[in-house]
This record gives structure tokens, sequence and C-alpha cells, in this order.
């Protein structure tokens, strides 16, 4: 087992996870397209505009080797992205929904074939800085943050517009596997003897149990110890709302039951898994 834990291959999921988007834009009225979603500033068309830009960002940086923009002096990721992200989907509110929906489902089978050709155990296109920032990440990782950012824009939109659904166990589970890959990262400020281990369990269909301990000077994803130093549960709602801070840290630990060590036990509820 490496630093990221053991291997997730989800790029059998993508088709079936695009099946489900786009069943339910094209389920949507044009009063629901305009709802607001918890993105601030943006509408469910706007969230619809911003998946299209992660299919075209990825196909062209990843398969057709482009750049694209550049950063401005200075300019830390975050900050790059939300810029980047903004100035393309401002653009996009020129395209109609049919629009958008067609264009993702032409670039979607583009998108699967990329990543069907990659090799999951070989170094990242990009890497995950919410893994880890002085490692590089494998394929498989970034390939599987894709995923995640996919669902998690599908659920913000059935949210906006109340509609329940892809969080079959077989859609979701992966992707709350890939946030708790996130647990090193959030844990690295707090140095502990070797093999300390610190316990994450999530509940529900989709749920799981993840466990990372101190070795080398550093957290690392393991298996299950005996007795760990610090434990915390949490439903698989709270679990995947907390790392895209869907729901802030205080709420999510309002829904949590930690126990052992408090620091341990803090770092665990600050986990986060998208770049902020």
């Amino acid at each position: 087992m490496t630093v990221f834990g053991s291997v997730i291959d989800v790029r059998p999921l993508f088709p079936r996870e695009r099946q489900a988007m786009l069943d339910l834009l094209r389920a949507l009225d044009p009063a629901d397209w305009a709802r607001p979603t918890i993105c601030p500033g943006w509408d469910v068309h706007d969230v619809a505009i911003h998946v299209l830009n992660d299919y075209m960002r990825r196909l062209s940086g990843s398969r057709d080797g482009y750049g694209g923009a550049v950063f401005a002096d200075d300019e830390t990721l975050p900050a790059y992205l939300a810029r980047t992200n903004d100035e393309f989907v401002r653009a996009g509110r020129q395209l109609s929904p049919q629009l958008l929906i067609g264009l993702l489902e032409h670039l979607g089978p583009q998108l699967d074939a990329l990543w069907a050709a990659r090799d999951l155990r070989a170094p990242a296109d990009l890497n995950v800085s919410w893994a880890a920032t002085d490692l590089a990440s494998p394929a498989w990782l970034d390939i599987g943050r894709e995923y995640t950012e996919f669902w998690v824009h599908q659920q913000q939109i059935r949210d906006a517009v109340s509609r329940p659904g892809a969080t079959q166990p077989e859609l979701m589970a992966p992707v709350l596997d890939l946030f708790a890959r996130a647990l090193p990262h959030a844990l690295r400020p707090y140095e502990r003897p070797d093999g300390t281990v610190a316990h994450l369990e999530v509940l529900g269909a989709a749920g799981g149990q993840w466990s990372v301990a101190w070795q080398g000077g550093r957290w690392q994803m393991a298996m299950p110890g005996d007795r760990p130093a610090a434990r915390v549960s949490m439903d698989q709602d709270t679990f995947w709302r907390l790392a895209t801070r869907g729901i802030g840290v205080e709420e999510a630990r309002a829904r949590s039951h930690p126990s052992g060590d408090p620091e341990l036990t803090e770092a665990m509820t600050t986990l986060l898994a998208v770049v902020a």
C-alpha cells in the first residue's frame, strides 16, 4: 500500500454517471435551469457550463497537450481556477440548455477513451493537491478526482432542483473512497509516534472505513489498527458535503462522533477534497 492507499479504478463509472447527469438535465424545465445552487453566484445552467469546461479542459490538456490559460503574476492555484472557471461560465451563458446537453453527450465518450488509454499507476497528468503537495500523484488518483468532480456537480444540481438520485452505492462509494485519500494531507501538521493510527468510519450504504498511520515521518493510508488513537464517525451525506465544503466544518462536527486525540479528530473533520 502506498501513501495514497490502494488503486481505485473508476473508469467504468464515467458513462453511468454521465447518463444520470444527462437524464437529469433533459428533465429540467426552463425555471429549473435558473435555480440558484450552492456554488456562489452560479445557477443550474452555470454549473452545467462548468462541467462542460471540465470536459473540454481535460481533453485539451491531457489528450491534446494544450496548455490553455496561463497563470497571472503571483496567482495561486485556487485564484487561477476561480478566475478561469468564472471566465468560461460567463462566456458559456450564451449556450442554450439543448446545446449544453449535446456537447456533454458528444465529448463524454472522448473523455472515456482518454481515461481508458491511461496506465493507472503511471504519473498523473495533474497532481491532486488535496492528497499531497510534496509527492507526485498516480494517474488513478487524478482520474478519480475528475470522477468526484462530475459526481459532486451533479449532486449540486439535484439539490438545487430537489431531485434525488445518483447516490446508488456503485456510483457514490468510489467518491467517498477517493475523498478519504485526503486524510493523510489533512493530518499533516500533527506528528505522532510511529504506528499511531487514526480511523474514519462513514455510515450508509455507500460508506466504509479508512485508517491512516504515522509511518516514516508522515501520515499514510494504512490497514485498520486495533486501537486507533483517534476515531471519527459520520454519515455519508455529511462526509461528502464536508469534503467539498457543501457544509461548514462546525456543522460537520455537530453531525459527527469523534473520540480520542482531539487534535487528530479536529483535523479529520476539517478534511477538504477540493482545491480551495
